[in-house]
């Protein structure tokens, strides 16, 4: 009898469903076992994080040969597009619904940090990268881009043996545990119960932000099956693993492998994904973007903070380009962006950390649509790119 292989999508789903069920009765110190795993996992991921950007990214631009400097511009330039959108569509959207729905506080109190009272872990290890997600990602350019120039193969070989190094540590030791992962962080949400108070608080805010972004989430893929000539529902519906995985690793870097696979399942070509996936793994951001707008149109409302066009306008521009490589963690992007709600929205420490227990305690849901929407991406940089020339 051949054996049933369950898939990666029900594996994240399982991954979440007992790590909320266990998470009501399991001791604190079993508990601890898991989130010491979270740790010694999510360090290794940090680690790995930027050799994945530099294993995949570098031998796919030298692969496309000499135009890779101008499928570069027009990646980066779509990614940055899609980001600024899903602002924009955010700040009109929530314009029109929170003054209805949202009452007025000028005593919102600082609200605490759900991360400080998650369970610890019974030991770390440290495990630095070797280089930061920004250096690894001009790296593969600078790299890509001259092997895509020369007419050397050494060290286009040594990047084409480095890479299928990457896919096997991916393939054999990444996605396998990564289910245990998510197992263990929604386990230690569970437990440390501030995460549900949190979203409660905010559940108008909540509901608004997830109906936004499926809505965002079906614009990006009617634009890409509208460009292919693809049924956009279906093509969303094969990127749902990547989303899954996502909303569990709450990491867009961290999901790379799987929405790599799930963009060649929608007939992107290997090459054009694995330049695209990595790429927009730290440069897309919607789905932050959106939540981010939202989160601190929501906290200005309930404060009586005045919400101008002008000011918010010139925030989601900027976030756009801060948010860039952001760390591949979860909550990097609201810490890049904590600067610019300082200086161009006037957030004080209060404020501030309200909007770190918000976006914390929702982050998954930005980080699953930047992913989804880095395969609609995916889909038309594959037509724009062409068939390949024949060398």
């Amino acid at each position: 009898m051949k054996k049933q292989k369950v898939s990666l999508l029900a594996k994240v789903v399982i991954a979440i469903a007992a790590g909320v069920v266990f998470g009501q009765f399991l001791p604190g110190g079993i508990a601890r076992i898991f989130v010491t795993f979270n740790s010694l996992f999510g360090n290794f991921l940090s680690f790995s994080i930027p050799l994945i950007i530099l294993g995949l990214v570098t031998p796919a631009i030298g692969d496309l040969g000499k135009g890779a400097g101008k499928l570069l511009a027009i990646t980066a330039l779509i990614a940055y597009g899609s980001t600024i959108f899903s602002g924009f569509f955010t700040y009109f959207s929530s314009s029109a619904i929170f003054p209805h729905i949202l009452p007025v506080n000028a005593e919102l109190t600082a609200m605490e940090n759900p991360e400080d009272f998650m369970l610890q872990p019974y030991f770390t290890v440290a495990m630095p990268p070797l280089m930061d997600v920004m250096t690894a990602l001009l790296l593969s350019f600078t790299i890509g881009l001259g092997l895509s120039y020369i007419n050397g193969t050494t060290l286009r070989d040594a990047f084409a043996d480095f890479q299928k190094i990457i896919i096997k540590l991916i393939e054999v030791v990444i996605i396998p545990l990564l289910p245990i992962h998510i197992f263990g962080i929604f386990l230690n949400m569970t437990v440390s119960g501030q995460v549900l108070s949190v979203i409660t608080m905010f559940l108008k805010v909540i509901i608004v932000i997830f109906v936004l972004h499926v809505l965002l989430l079906l614009i990006q893929f009617s634009i890409a099956g509208g460009v292919s000539g693809k049924n956009p529902l279906k093509l969303l519906k094969n990127m749902l693993p990547a989303y899954a995985t996502a909303l569990g690793t709450q990491s867009s870097a961290a999901t790379i492998p799987v929405t790599l696979v799930q963009a060649v399942k929608n007939g992107v070509r290997e090459t054009i994904a694995i330049f695209v996936v990595p790429l927009c793994a730290t440069i897309h951001l919607s789905g932050s973007t959106m939540k981010i707008t939202a989160c601190a149109m929501a906290i200005m409302y309930m404060s009586g903070e005045p919400v101008t066009f002008t000011a918010l306008a010139g925030f989601i521009m900027m976030l756009g380009v801060t948010m860039v490589a952001a760390p591949g963690v979860p909550g990097g992007a609201i810490m890049a962006a904590l600067g610019l709600l300082q200086s161009m929205l006037g957030f004080n420490e209060t404020l501030q950390a309200l909007m770190i227990a918000l976006y914390i305690a929702m982050d998954s849901f930005g980080t699953a649509c930047n992913v989804t929407g880095d395969g609609a991406i995916a889909i038309v940089v594959d037509k724009i790119a062409g068939e390949p020339s024949a060398n």
